[in-house]
């Protein structure tokens, strides 16, 4: 009997896109799935809009808020599936997705073998998407995996993956803990449990890119650094069960002075502790530079200004590129319903 995939989908007021992400689970060319929905206690329409896809194949089921990692966690309890599909409530599975990596398993495979797939960052179109190539796109192993995202300071997003129960269990739950790179912890002891990645090209997964206040920004928030800082210390403590060498302590190292800008200099306090975790690594952790384009700004307008302009440009410039993209997929939404024949709305 072909597997049952469980595709996962926690939701916290997700009205404006959960039907479209929907739609990209209901039409997976995989036929034996299950959809589920987990509604995070939302204050919107997302479980009016949910429940209009029941005849469709798809569940929900609620509780209160309680956070992403706890609705992971309290989907994976409802889901009976031999594989589980993760997928965030405003993202889109390609229709093929599954049907192709389960396809690339072999007949001597084991069930942890871990399959992913490319992705792409879109705003509201995803036609002129473009799909870049990291050295994730190949066969790995756990340890060399986890040695690219730590040294190339590169990720895989959440719903590229599609993991065996076998594997799920063995990596263990959701760390309720978490409200900042929730995933990149989770996955990296998925990892752990796994024999390795199998890549799977030809297919994947469209990463919506949303407004600031998306889970993924840290900002100004002291709970998403302290749970960055955890989640940094777990990863270097990943990395460094599978292997303890000179590659893996200049990964880790790599790894603290690429994110060590998110704390500096707001947070010495774990800026502090990220310099005696390098010190034990045998490294040095120094304070972080800006960029040359704002170098300048700094004995203006002072380190925490400066940054803030480095930080807030990009920004800007990306709400400016999603406004314009937002703007054409509504045209050309209406310009779909005017074409639809009479009666069909």
């Amino acid at each position: 009997m072909k597997p049952l995939v469980s595709i996962v989908i926690p939701a916290y007021n997700a009205e404006e896109w959960i039907g479209y992400t929907l739609q990209s689970a209901i039409a997976q060319t995989w036929p034996h799935k299950e959809i589920i929905v987990v509604n995070d206690g939302s204050r919107d329409r997302t479980a009016e809009i949910v429940r209009r896809f029941a005849s469709k194949g798809v569940a929900l089921v609620s509780q209160e808020n309680q956070g992403l990692c706890a609705a992971q966690n309290y989907g994976f309890r409802h889901a009976q599936g031999d594989y589980i599909q993760w997928l965030d409530s405003d993202d889109l599975l390609a229709p093929d997705k599954i049907e192709r990596q389960l396809g690339a398993l072999r007949e001597d495979d084991s069930r942890r073998i871990l399959l992913s797939s490319p992705w792409a960052y879109f705003y509201y179109r995803t036609r002129h998407v473009r799909f870049v190539r990291n050295s994730f796109w190949q066969d790995l192993s756990p340890v060399e995996w986890l040695l690219r995202k730590m040294s190339e300071n590169i990720h895989m997003q959440n719903a590229t993956w599609l993991v065996s129960r076998e594997v799920t269990e063995a990596a263990g739950p959701w760390d309720t803990r978490l409200q900042y790179d929730q995933d990149g912890e989770y996955f990296a002891r998925v990892l752990l449990a796994s024999e390795g990645t199998r890549f799977v090209p030809g297919t994947g997964i469209f990463y919506r890119a949303n407004s600031s206040n998306r889970i993924s920004r840290i900002g100004n928030s002291d709970c998403k650094k302290d749970s960055l800082l955890i989640s940094m210390k777990l990863h270097i403590q990943y990395l460094r069960s599978l292997e303890e060498s000179e590659r893996v302590r200049s990964a880790c190292l790599t790894y603290m002075r690429n994110w060590c800008y998110h704390f500096y200099p707001e947070r010495l306090d774990i800026f502090a502790e990220l310099r005696s975790l390098a010190a034990q690594l045998q490294g040095q952790l120094e304070p972080p530079s800006l960029s040359w384009k704002y170098a300048w700004l700094r004995p203006v307008l002072g380190w925490k200004a400066a940054k803030a302009v480095q930080s807030g440009l990009p920004e800007l410039r990306a709400s400016c590129f999603r406004q314009y993209d937002k703007a054409m997929f509504r045209l050309q939404a209406d310009r779909s319903a005017e074409s639809l024949p009479v009666g069909a709305l």
